[in-house]
């Protein structure tokens, strides 16, 4: 888990997993604490444990931050440093893989800087950002935003910018966009070579994924996805 270097990003449905999601004292990786860490631990596509505590960190909280999350300097003052809390939560996902919404650019950076502020090290978990995957399987929409996807499958958004209940809401997201990834593996399989006739497959090159003809090497046509 502790590593010299971090995990990769993956662009799939996985049913094991452990989502999470942090607040912060607001947006620069540089300079913002963590206030709160929640998870939600996931086996099969159910929610089988919960994780979350809120984090004291050690300044006051702006009140443009509070105004986002709620989350005020009194609720945090008889809460743990971020080394207690960051290792409980370590010792939460394990090796497991990651899952949140915008952990690329956001969440993983601040866990990166702070278990190597604390370990000398990276966590090398594989994670699936939500907001990648969203944005592939559903280029329709115009928005990609947590709230929006919870909105368009229906799904309740009460409690929203609080880390457990945006846990929950965006492992319910997950799931949905799980069924997307399946839906377009299926649909893909059922796509005819426009040369021979051959079902095509789902294949991965230098450049990405595509779609490649399943008589090859006979038949070498292929089709962008």
């Amino acid at each position: 888990m502790l590593s010299s270097s971090t995990g990769k990003r993956l662009n799939k449905y996985v049913p094991d997993y452990v989502l999470y999601d942090l607040e912060t004292t607001g947006i620069s990786v540089k300079k913002d604490k963590i206030i709160e860490i929640s998870a939600v631990k996931v086996r099969a596509g159910k929610v089988t444990e919960e994780f979350s505590t809120l984090v004291n960190p050690g300044i006051p909280i702006p009140y443009y931050a509070t105004a986002v999350n709620n989350i005020t300097d009194d609720m945090v003052k008889n809460s743990p440093a971020i080394e207690l809390a960051l290792g409980e939560f370590l010792g939460f996902i394990g090796n497991d893989i990651l899952v949140g919404h915008n952990i690329h650019n956001f969440d993983m950076k601040f866990i990166y800087r702070e278990t190597m502020s604390i370990y000398g090290k990276n966590i090398d978990n594989e994670y699936v950002d939500t907001l990648f995957l969203a944005r592939n399987c559903l280029p329709q929409l115009s928005n990609h935003k947590l709230v929006d996807l919870a909105n368009y499958y229906n799904l309740s958004t009460e409690g929203a910018h609080r880390a457990l209940n945006d846990c929950r809401m965006n492992q319910q997201v997950f799931e949905k966009l799980g069924k997307e990834v399946v839906n377009a593996i299926q649909k893909s399989s059922r796509i005819l070579c426009e040369k021979c006739g051959s079902p095509m497959k789902e294949r991965t090159g230098m450049y990405g994924k595509f779609l490649g003809c399943t008589s090859y090497p006979q038949c070498k046509f292929t089709r962008n996805l």
